[in-house]
């Protein structure tokens, strides 16, 4: 049916209707109250209405989050009842508030109320002009005051304690007392060695530390790069970070406002300031005067804040804060890293390890001292250094952050940025991630996908995101709903949906792409319009001339106090409509009737008879995961011209009649899914904590595959088993309370949650405390958690969480301060690809320090057990130099270590559970590794020792043969060759073997599958300075104190057999006794299950 032509039925009838409950929760009344200048002023009326609350939560409505209060919003509060979220969290953290060595030596304080006082107190105290502006003198005397308007960070990167933090651990002073030792009996050569291998360790790991810290300073900066103000009476456009308090700032449709301001005036401007108060729809902006200093941030219409967006409108504003002093910076200042010493399971593993290698080097020496009967010489201190040193897995510190490095720029290239190297390890153990919903799992693109009309009941909209390419269908009888078919009734709804509209979308030129300028909901209801070409571009023409264009006339703004929003438009006729669109129930109590399918048609009804018929279809869409929305439509006769000015609100928003519901809804990204089945395959449960309605947030869960994809569909019990047929099983599967309110969850106490078998996937309607009481909730059940955000409010929990990860693209600066990973493209599958990665690096981790402390294991026993070899002198003979212990561990050990560093993902890496907190670094099979390789390698190359000189020599030990080369020491020194040869090439093919600490890795299988050429290129390597240390001239037997070898590779060959046999003999053990524990535990599981089950 053509619009032009239609016109709408006239309702005449002279009913008021009953006045629309009220159901903002701090009503407010703007007639009664004035200051004494005349302004008018907003009184908050703090009570609730009760019955218009059970009313919401019965019919699935759309409704505020629960009342904003300073515990939600940040603001500061000294009443203990309303203390703030991040002072919580600072008593928590054990930090106080401290004075700064910054630009302001004071401690920070509350501003003044400024939303509390009229425009002119403002100007006063501001020492501004509301009309020109600042003056630019007055701007350099407020910078050197105020500093520039930038988020501060908490010092910088300090590279003196970075550089002395390399040194601070007890492998290095081990180091450090063997170098001085070395030194002090003048064996410069030992001595220097130790020292450059020491200042190499410092240099690596201070160069990764360092660029680490810098990886976020350029995230540190305000949201909005420039900014509009008024100085001296003209516009100009000046870097955001140059505000100062008293600038006049002009704000339009867009932008990010630069500061915290106080309004001077405003047309109709809604402001998203989801990133400070977590309040989901956008706020209309005032100039008026609000009473009242404890008023919550997100009742303060006539203040907007630093990097809050401007969603519609324009407006002009003066700035009152900047930098560190505006809300956004009082919260960054207290979440801001400032040098957290908590250390991860990781790091104390590495310090644990140090605190035993020190005990055993202490032991190692004593025993030394012991056999010589405590005669401690020159020749005994030097036998205790290099069994210290031997201990000593020099290599190690650097080569856990080198491979540390190797995984952030791994992640890097998957879209996540490490802020914190340590992550990556917690990362692999993650149990639980706790997710936001609005544009990590869903697209952040408000999409309508289903309507219903009175007459002919639901349809079905087809497409997603802005495109315009869409089907709209029945869903009684699969007709396709088209411009030239749609019958009457439907389309004026498509009308109303076009016209009571203020979004726009556009087309890119280069892309073809569409993209939506304006609210999201009203973006979704224009490209709604396009799809049946009934967009608002085709009905208001451009060129007035082209004649049949309708012309918008009045718009009443969508305000929170009422929920709804209006217009008053001419029709291409000349006569008036209205058009109205709102929340379910403000609408219905606006109508006086509903139009069906024909011209004219008109159903008259109460409202509570169109209650009764609509709010049922309500809960239908709502089960659906979607937001309700109302459209109604009235024509308007008036006797004279009609203009903007003509009505007030009410007259107009009156006698309307009911034309259908839309459902809205955010589609989920298509990788989602595959995402959360792809964490429950690798053990790890996802939680969506957002503030949708419990209906939305449980149909986009089951979407995703958080939960059942019949949970909650028992109530229809045809669809539920028609989805059930084809349901793959899923961890919540007969489980019950998987989803839940936030309201319900927090008024549980500790006890009743931690009773809980479960702890919901899913909760609704959350705030900031929530978030940080179910992370707590998993803390106390032994989980580690992985936490995303975006806004301000989530950086609490943020900061709570194990891992906390921020989003790149949409996120604040302060919740990217406050967390460890940024996702750059803000979606839930790269956190997937994260979790994957810090595997994978823990696994290298723990397979290279086995590698690295077994050889280490292997060079003490014959050193220990050499103790018994006594030359002519009683003194103890070296089967290994010191010098010949560094090389192994520096350069024979270290590159292979770094090459495992680098081993690719393993299959079946991802299908693993996470690792328990007992099974860490040095958990007990590893540990049983060390100790089992290590004497084994040691006991093989002891052995080449043995024969070199009892075998096949005279058994001469020498003379003073373990400071240098006489003819006594023939024998000595090529053994010591023949063990270091051994001992070299041993070490550099058990790379091979930790590849892969429980399958084999030298079968034919192994051998032909994927490699690791990193660990060919190390070997290689090795070899060749293996031949350089034993046939050099000089570098052999003057520094290495020893001969080069020749029928002894006979020997060594057979030795690496020998040690390939053992090592794949030990696994195979290990694969049975494996084997056997997890036959048991599958028994066990089920005898359990039949204990349920009778």
């Amino acid at each position: 049916m053509n619009s032009d032509n239609y016109n709408p039925p006239q309702i005449t009838s002279d009913t008021t209707p009953p006045p629309p409950p009220n159901n903002n929760i701090n009503n407010i009344n703007e007639t009664n109250t004035s200051d004494n200048n005349g302004t008018p002023r907003i009184q908050f009326d703090e009570s609730q209405n009760k019955e218009m609350k059970e009313y919401q939560v019965q019919h699935n409505e759309k409704f505020s989050q629960k009342p904003l209060t300073r515990s939600s919003t940040g603001a500061s509060s000294n009443d203990f009842d309303t203390k703030s979220v991040r002072s919580v969290l600072m008593h928590k953290m054990n930090l106080v508030k401290r004075r700064r060595q910054s630009i302001d030596n004071q401690e920070r304080v509350e501003g003044p109320p400024y939303h509390t006082m009229d425009l002119d107190t403002v100007a006063q105290l501001l020492k501004t002009d509301l009309e020109d502006g600042l003056s630019d003198k007055l701007v350099e005397g407020r910078r050197s005051e105020n500093g520039f308007n930038e988020m501060e960070g908490e010092g910088g990167v300090n590279p003196v304690k970075l550089m002395a933090k390399q040194f601070l651990n007890i492998m290095v002073l081990i180091l450090l007392i063997a170098m001085a030792v070395s030194f002090a009996f003048h064996d410069y050569i030992e001595g220097g060695v130790i020292a450059a291998i020491m200042f190499l360790n410092a240099i690596v790991g201070f160069m990764q530390e360092y660029k680490a810290e810098k990886t976020m300073d350029s995230l540190r900066q305000m949201a909005s790069p420039t900014s509009q103000v008024i100085r001296d009476g003209h516009q100009k456009t000046i870097p955001t970070r140059e505000l100062v308090p008293g600038d006049v700032v002009i704000l339009k449709s867009g932008d990010v406002v630069g500061a915290d301001c106080r309004v001077i005036e405003s047309f109709n401007m809604d402001i998203d300031e989801a990133l400070l108060t977590g309040e989901s729809l956008p706020v209309n902006k005032i100039a008026d005067v609000i009473p009242g200093e404890e008023v919550p941030l997100g009742d303060r219409v006539n203040m907007t804040y630093s990097s809050t967006i401007l969603t519609k409108g324009r407006g002009k504003a003066v700035v009152t804060a900047v930098g560190m002093q505006t809300e956004i910076g009082k919260i960054a200042k207290r979440l801001l890293d400032s040098g957290d010493s908590q250390k991860t399971p990781l790091q104390k593993s590495l310090d644990r390890m140090a605190l035993v290698l020190l005990a055993i080097a202490i032991i190692s020496v004593i025993i030394v001292f012991a056999s010589a009967k405590f005669d401690i010489g020159n020749e005994v201190v030097l036998y205790a250094i290099s069994t210290s040193i031997s201990v000593i897995p020099e290599g190690l510190i650097a080569v856990v952050t080198l491979t540390q490095a190797f995984g952030v720029h791994s992640m890097a290239k998957s879209k996540a940025l490490v802020r914190r190297l340590v992550a990556l390890e917690l990362l692999g153990s993650v149990t639980n991630v706790c997710s936001d919903k609005t544009g990590t799992l869903t697209q952040s693109k408000m999409v309508l996908t289903r309507l219903w009309r009175p007459s002919t009941g639901f349809y079905t909209v087809g497409g997603l995101g802005f495109d315009i390419e869409g089907e709209v269908k029945s869903e009684t009888d699969g007709s396709v709903i088209t411009k030239q078919n749609m019958d009457a009734g439907f389309q004026t709804m498509v009308n109303t949906a076009a016209l009571c509209n203020m979004a726009e979308l556009r087309k890119d030129k280069e892309t073809e792409g569409w993209s939506g300028i304006g609210d999201p909901t009203e973006i979704a209801l224009q490209v709604f319009a396009h799809k049946l070409k009934n967009g608002k571009p085709t009905l208001v023409k451009k060129d007035p001339s082209e004649g049949d264009s309708w012309k918008l006339v009045a718009e009443y703004p969508f305000d929170s106090s009422v929920k709804r929003m209006s217009v008053l438009c001419r029709a291409p006729d000349g006569s008036h409509l209205a058009f109205l669109k709102g929340a379910t129930e403000r609408v219905l109590s606006c109508c006086v009737g509903m139009l069906m399918s024909d011209e004219g048609d008109v159903k008259a009804m109460s409202p509570q008879e169109l209650e009764d018929l609509v709010l049922p279809k309500v809960d239908t869409l709502a089960r659906g995961g979607l937001r309700v929305l109302s459209l109604a439509m009235r024509r308007v006769k008036h006797s004279g011209e009609i203009a903007h000015d003509t009505f007030i609100r009410e007259n107009v928003e009156r006698d309307m009649i009911f034309l259908g519901l839309v459902g809205i809804y955010d589609p989920p990204r298509k990788e989602s899914k595959l995402a959360v089945e792809e964490c429950h395959k690798a053990g790890i449960t996802v939680h969506m904590l957002t503030g949708d309605h419990i209906a939305t947030a449980t149909a986009i869960a089951r979407e995703v595959s958080i939960v059942p994809a019949t949970y909650g569909l028992e109530d229809d019990p045809e669809l539920f088993q028609r989805v059930k047929a084809t349901a793959a099983p899923h961890l919540g599967d007969n489980k019950e309370d998987l989803v839940m309110t936030a309201q319900r969850f927090d008024k549980m106490t500790i006890d009743e949650i931690d009773a809980l078998p479960h702890l919901p996937l899913v909760i609704a309607r959350c705030s900031p405390d929530t978030k940080v009481k179910m992370i707590e909730a998993l803390h106390r059940r032994n989980r580690i958690a992985g936490m995303t955000g975006d806004g301000v409010n989530d950086s609490p929990s943020l900061k709570e969480a194990d891992i906390g990860i921020a989003m790149g693209e949409n996120g604040s600066d302060v919740a990217k301060q406050a967390a460890d990973i940024v996702l750059v493209d803000d979606n839930f599958a790269t956190i997937v690809k994260a979790v994957e990665e810090g595997r994978r690096v823990f696994s290298n981790i723990s397979r290279f320090v086995v590698h690295m402390v077994s050889g280490n294991v292997a060079e003490l026993t014959p050193l220990l057990i050499g103790l018994a070899f006594k030359d002519a002198a009683g003194m103890s003979v070296f089967p290994m130099t010191p010098i010949q212990i560094l090389f192994n561990n520096i350069l024979t050990s270290s590159p292979p270590a770094m090459s495992l560093g680098l081993e690719p993902i393993h299959k079946g890496q991802m299908l693993e559970p996470p690792r328990t907190k007992s099974e860490g670094l040095f958990r007990i099979s590893n540990l049983v590794d060390i100790c089992f390789y290590g004497i084994s390698i040691g006991i093989i190359c002891l052995c080449n020792f043995i024969v070199v000189i009892y075998g096949y020599g005279t058994g001469n030990l020498g003379t003073d043969c373990n400071h240098g080369y006489n003819d006594s020491c023939e024998e000595v020194f090529r053994a010591r060759g023949a063990l270091f040869a051994t001992l070299t090439l041993i070490v550099l093919l058990h790379g091979f073997t930790c590849r892969d600490l429980m399958n084999s890795t030298w079968s034919y299988k192994a051998l032909r599958g994927p490699q690791n050429k990193y660990l060919y290129y190390s070997t290689i390597f090795g070899v060749v300075l293996l031949f350089v240390a034993l046939y050099v001239p000089g570098l052999n037997d003057q520094v290495f104190k020893h001969k080069p070898i020749t029928w002894e590779w006979g020997m060594t060959f057979a030795s690496i057999f020998i040690y390939i046999a053992i090592a794949e003999a030990y696994k195979w053990v290990k694969r049975k006794l494996r084997a056997k524990k997890i036959a048991k535990a599958r028994l066990r599981l089920e005898q359990e299950q039949n204990v349920r089950t009778n």
